[in-house]
């Protein structure tokens, strides 16, 4: 009796595991074979990322479903991320594949990795072929983990090579390791944790480097750098001292530091220095903490560093940058291309504001 019994859970826990290797091996990640055979257009520049919610498209309806809190909130139609206008701005000149609706939950891609099956990209989004950032990705997500992007970007690669040996990838992650510890920088900006956090970072990223420089040596690789999130206007009324102003500055300093060395110790990679970017536009606090910003024009709109879904806002509700923010992101983005010899041509001021104007025109809600 107790045989068969025991036979009996055999077979039914080896049904299970058939099943259940059944279901990774047809669990669709939502792509055919010719959106991915697609070629690139003649003589544009291939470019993927790496990163999370800075990158991460905001068009996206899968992550952000209708009728749910869009990137945007009313003005969600016209709110663009950096690569959504850097496409609408230079999509002739750029390339980060088609617009898909592609990818796996991360346990199902982790588990296809784990029995030798490609896991595509984790988690399923809407969003650019190419774009493997992630809202809610930290540095750990780079190389491992269930929603681990380099090694699975090298693998849709590997599908197309012949169109990434002279590309470019922008890796863009961290601040969600990094902007928790802003309290603790404004005390101990030489704290232990604060330098670990940093050094782990850019340990990830120096290995999403290798990795990929290992499969594409002449591809070039953008480093972009790290912002103050105390300038993040949620933050307007703490730190404000001299002290902590300079603590979070000296910490902040540090990190870029070290994210700099690792570009200009790597022969293709370059820097892209996010808070000299935000301070040309936008500036900093005073000497004492104190907000003190500047206001950005772009046409008729005024732009200060204040937090709201409509357009005259630097930031969205949710603190994420908003659509002047991403469309002025783009233009230095296209320029730094430019520099490094790419033929991407320049934006022009012009330019922004048209994008600026078009996006603001798709919707009509008070206030913007």
């Amino acid at each position: 009796m107790r045989q068969r019994v025991g036979a009996a859970l055999a077979a039914a826990a080896a049904l299970l595991a058939l099943g259940g290797l059944a279901t990774l091996v047809f669990w669709s990640d939502g792509m055919s074979q010719d959106t991915l055979n697609k070629p690139a257009p003649a003589g544009t520049v291939p470019i993927a990322v790496l990163g999370d919610s800075l990158s991460h498209a905001y068009q996206d309806s899968i992550s952000f479903p209708p009728g749910t809190r869009e990137r945007g909130g009313d003005f969600h139609a016209g709110t663009l991320q950096w690569t959504e206008a850097l496409s609408r701005l230079r999509g002739n000149e750029i390339d980060m594949g088609p617009w898909v609706a592609w990818g796996r939950p991360g346990v199902v891609a982790r588990a296809r990795e784990l029995v030798g099956l490609p896991a595509g990209r984790a988690p399923k989004k809407e969003d650019y072929l190419y774009n493997f950032a992630n809202s809610g990705a930290a540095c750990k997500n780079l190389n491992g983990g269930r929603f681990r992007q380099t090694p699975r970007l090298l693998a849709l690669m590997k599908q197309a090579p012949d169109r990434w040996q002279h590309g470019v990838v922008v890796i863009r992650i961290g601040l969600n390791d990094w902007t928790w510890m802003l309290d603790l920088q404004s005390r101990e900006p030489d704290a232990p944790q604060v330098s670990a956090t940093a050094a782990f970072c850019v340990d990830q990223i120096r290995l999403a480097m290798e990795a990929i420089l290992a499969e594409y040596p002449a591809m070039r690789i953008v480093l972009v750098g790290y912002v103050n999130e105390a300038d993040d206007p949620v933050h307007f009324e703490e730190w404000r001292t001299a002290a902590a102003t300079a603590n979070i500055g000296r910490a902040l300093a540090m990190f870029n530091a070290r994210l700099r060395e690792l570009a200009a110790s790597t022969p293709q990679a370059s820097f892209f220095d996010d808070f000299a970017w935000f301070n040309q536009r936008w500036g900093s606090r005073g000497p004492n903490g104190e907000p003190d910003y500047k206001t950005v024009t772009i046409g008729a709109l005024k732009v200060g560093n204040t937090k709201g879904d409509a357009p005259r806002n630097a930031l969205l509700d949710d603190q994420h940058p908003g659509l002047v923010w991403n469309v002025l992101w783009a233009q230095s983005m296209a320029q730094h291309l430019h520099g490094l010899g790419f033929p991407v041509t320049p934006i022009s001021d012009q330019e922004v504001a048209d994008l600026v104007a078009s996006q603001i025109a798709q919707v009509k809600a008070p206030g913007s």
